[in-house]
């Protein structure tokens, strides 16, 4: 996931066993027979992350680039992979300069537009996904030659959707937390569920922004890191091997780290986001089911607070009876209601 190219190139998801939040595809979906389900093989190593970007291009680097200014260079071509990641996200990595021109072996015409995002940039403009030529030509560039061209128009629309869906995530956390974990404790205090209706949110996938306050969160650059699990995800891994049947799961198999910008009462800063891309059993269809597990990195206090604080209220909310205290509570009000409704009706 995680693909973005910017406006000025010419082609350029607490405490559940798996990823918490299931992202509905809608009419998203892939084909049944698209084969999206397996595994790939682990890609080569990355760039430092503080490897720098020519101005106007998407702030991924590639990770097999020798270097930001040879990322023009045809790579070496690799044997036709099969799997997940070779269909979906071909080992994270686009190309600054692909051409939106047809393959010379495509047998199909693919749409050339891109679709616009939600999710703002630094600058306040918004990234733009590929479109399905440019991930085709993406995908025979990197030596995935047996993707069906037929295919890439679903995947692309699963990949965007995937990418909406991890920025919703991230939105709910920053509109609990942006004010600090005074305020953010008063909004999970009571569960996730009221602290959803509290906010707002309509749905998991809303990315509205509704304080008026502070200027949302914006995506300052991201990262594909598929080979390099993170603490939670081998946490989980360990405990599905002593208690399959609770937390067995198959570990992502992609991870991306988003950096936000955070604005608050006391200025803006960067912020780190985890996300494991899991995948869930699929439909009887044969249809894909994709799972998030969205969450700030522990590079501090600040975020491991955050995290302790929206998973705990949850848990203590549920364990403590929260849910049956606010269903007596809404009981009594609407007998209430009732009751001088009546009441109303005979004095007239």
């Amino acid at each position: 996931m995680g693909w973005f190219w910017a406006e000025t190139v010419p082609s350029a998801v607490p405490s559940a066993p798996v990823a918490p939040h299931r992202i509905p595809r809608g009419n998203a979906d892939p084909p049944p027979g698209c084969p999206m389900h397996q595994k790939a093989t682990p890609p080569p190593a990355r760039l430092p992350e503080s490897a720098s970007t020519p101005q106007g291009a998407c702030p991924y680097v590639p990770p097999d680039t020798p270097s930001p200014a040879s990322s023009s260079a045809t790579p070496t071509q690799t044997p036709p992979q099969q799997g997940l990641l070779a269909r979906l996200n071909p080992l994270n990595n686009m190309f600054s300069d692909l051409s939106n021109a047809r393959s010379a072996t495509q047998t199909t015409d693919l749409p050339l537009s891109r679709e616009q995002s939600t999710i703002p940039k630094g600058d306040g403009s918004l990234w733009e996904y590929p479109s399905p030529q440019q991930m085709y030509n993406a995908m025979l560039r990197k030596g995935y030659t047996d993707t069906p061209a037929e295919h890439v128009e679903s995947m692309v629309a699963v990949h965007n959707f995937l990418n909406e869906g991890a920025w919703a995530e991230i939105i709910g956390w920053e509109q609990r937390f942006s004010r600090g974990l005074v305020e953010g404790y008063r909004i999970c205090a009571r569960g996730e569920e009221n602290a959803a209706r509290m906010l707002g949110q309509e749905d998991i996938l809303d990315t509205k922004w509704r304080d008026d306050g502070i200027p949302p969160p914006k995506l300052l650059r991201f990262t594909g890191r598929p080979t390099e699990q993170t603490p939670k995800s081998r946490l989980l891994q360990a405990l599905g091997q002593v208690y399959p049947e609770k937390f067995g799961t198959n570990p992502p198999f992609d991870r991306h780290d988003w950096f936000i910008e955070r604005c608050g009462p006391g200025g803006c800063k960067e912020l780190r986001y985890v996300i494991d891309y899991y995948e869930g059993e699929p439909e009887p269809t044969g249809e894909p089911v994709f799972y998030l597990d969205v969450r700030p990195a522990v590079d501090g206090p600040r975020p491991a607070a955050e995290r302790l604080v929206r998973w705990g209220t949850d848990v203590w909310w549920r364990a403590s009876g929260g849910v049956v205290r606010e269903m007596k509570k809404l009981e009594a009000e609407k007998k209430e209601k009732e009751e001088a409704a009546r009441g109303g009706k005979w004095s007239s």
